[in-house]
């Protein structure tokens, strides 16, 4: 596979994860998160691998994301595989007593930021005749929970948004791939619980949860199928994981 992976989110998590398996494969990288300081680190660590360019990007702000486009430097324009990882879940609260605020930036971060990345590479890949864009979804898309509300909804989106991406990319060459992983133990839990080790740490007690690089594999197997077959959808759980019972609410 030529061409260059742009990964959003990958300071840590699936995106850090994912990085690290692309550069392992030759792919050369652009790889974007808020924190700079992890950014920098890896971009100089992986570059012992492959060409590997950094930069500092918050997908919630619109201008942002278009002015990253712009300074891609051209030996990494040729963008053939869009990860879009960036985003989050904040809080538990039921509906009637969550934070607008959390439902706001989770809103901006997963649905927003997904949307702005998305239409500023895709007109590159149409450009060039051809690439990949795998989404990050989860299995709160299909299957809800106490607390996933806003959450939820955003990963429901992402469902939608990809299956549309799809229809409106037939015929130019693009694949469009959501993949949808259950319980990962990455930093996913300490953003939710606002940095909370201890109580992040109890939702993976006792289990064996998915790793990162579990899902790295994931992103590196439907990317590198021969370019005819598309994933358009890929659900993961751990095995320990399953769906919830049925709820029922017993008066007296």
């Amino acid at each position: 596979m030529a061409g260059t992976v742009l990964i959003t989110g990958a300071s840590s998590g699936f995106g850090e994860a994912s990085a690290r398996k692309f550069a392992a494969e030759g792919k050369d990288l652009v790889i974007c998160a808020r924190r700079g300081d992890r950014i920098e680190a890896l971009a100089q660590e992986l570059s012992a691998q492959t060409k590997v360019h950094g930069m500092v990007l918050d997908v919630q702000d619109r201008d942002a994301v278009a002015g990253m486009v712009e300074a891609i430097p051209e030996d990494f324009r040729d963008i053939d595989i869009l990860i879009n990882n960036a985003g989050l879940a904040l809080g538990l609260g039921g509906a009637h007593e969550a934070d607008l605020v959390q439902w706001e930036t989770m809103v901006d971060t997963n649905i927003k930021g997904l949307m702005y990345c998305t239409r500023a590479i895709l007109p590159l890949m149409v450009a060039r005749g051809g690439g990949h864009v795998v989404n990050l979804g989860s299995v709160a898309a299909s299957w809800p929970y106490p607390g996933g509300n806003t959450y939820g909804g955003t990963k429901a989106f992402v469902q939608q948004f990809s299956r549309n991406l799809r229809t409106d990319l037939l015929g130019k060459n693009i694949r469009v791939t959501n993949v949808e992983p259950g319980m990962s133990e990455t930093e996913f839990s300490i953003v939710r619980f606002e940095g909370d080790e201890e109580k992040a740490g109890q939702v993976y007690a006792g289990t064996r949860s998915l790793s990162g690089e579990d899902i790295a594999e994931i992103i590196w197997f439907v990317t590198a199928l021969p370019p005819h077959i598309n994933i358009n959808q890929l659900e993961i759980m751990p095995t320990c994981q399953t769906w919830a019972p049925f709820a029922v609410h017993r008066e007296g």
